[in-house]
């Protein structure tokens, strides 16, 4: 468990923060992180700034809508910065907040992780499939 630094705002004192409690804050940046979009944004990020319809194209099959919110959610917590560039055309470009790219390598070693165990758990799903096929006849 870790303790938050004291705040500048004097409303704010040292919090304990357990991601298993109900009430931590930390629960839903922990969803905003690793829910599906939200690690793909970050990850997406990590190789340098993207315009909004760089970074859609970059993760297949999110909607315009869910990058939108996951963005913003992203950006609230700390993790992704946003430019609005006044540029001809203007245009809005995302980059990794310093906490951003500190998380990101965490991600994109899980994410290598998985795809390289991926026989593994296509493997295991598919035992667990024949398995339940063997109780349902």
């Amino acid at each position: 468990m870790d303790v938050a630094e004291p705040s500048s705002d004097s409303t704010t004192a040292a919090l304990p923060f357990d991601v298993f409690a109900r009430a931590c804050p930390s629960r839903p940046v922990l969803e905003h992180l690793t829910g599906r979009w939200g690690t793909l944004v970050l990850a997406g990020l990590a190789d340098g700034p993207l315009r909004f319809g760089d970074l859609r194209r970059r993760i297949d099959g999110v909607s315009e809508k869910m990058l939108a919110q996951t963005l913003q959610q992203l950006e609230r917590d700390g993790f992704v910065h946003r430019e609005v560039r006044r540029a001809i055309p203007p245009h809005v470009e995302y980059s990794l907040t310093d906490l951003g790219a500190d998380t990101a390598p965490r991600l994109l070693e899980l994410i290598g992780f998985l795809e390289a165990r991926m026989p593994e758990v296509l493997d295991a799903q598919r035992r667990h499939a024949e398995s339940r096929s063997d109780i349902a006849t």
